[in-house]
């Protein structure tokens, strides 16, 4: 089981709604949603029910709560993303050659 969908639903049953949850991960809702959805279908068995104004943990939920508990405090902590740009490389502007095509031109031409 993936530690990060254990989270997910240990979030989703202290919040009991899923948005809340997904804001307390910093993750979507639809990531949440998945999460659940994944371990349920690994578990076999439905673990939270969906209502009108949020979500509950069913009896099977319960059960399977303290199992997750477990396993996120036994897991090592994950390593903390800095986050920041991606750098593009500044290429010449020109496209790589290709065997058997012809040469590229360039794009613009200097002076």
């Amino acid at each position: 089981m993936d530690i990060s969908a254990l989270r997910h639903f240990l979030a989703v049953a202290a919040e009991g709604h899923y948005s809340r949850a997904a804001n307390r991960e910093h993750v979507s809702r639809a990531t949440i949603e998945a999460s659940i959805a994944s371990l349920e279908a690994e578990i076999g068995r439905a673990i939270v029910e969906e209502h009108e104004d949020g979500v509950s943990v069913t009896e099977e939920g319960q059960i399977f709560l303290e199992e997750a508990a477990a396993r996120v405090s036994n897991a090592p902590a994950e390593p903390v993303n800095r986050g920041g740009k991606a750098k593009a490389s500044k290429g010449k502007g020109r496209a790589p050659v290709v065997k058997g095509e012809p040469k590229p031109f360039k794009k613009r031409q200097g002076r």
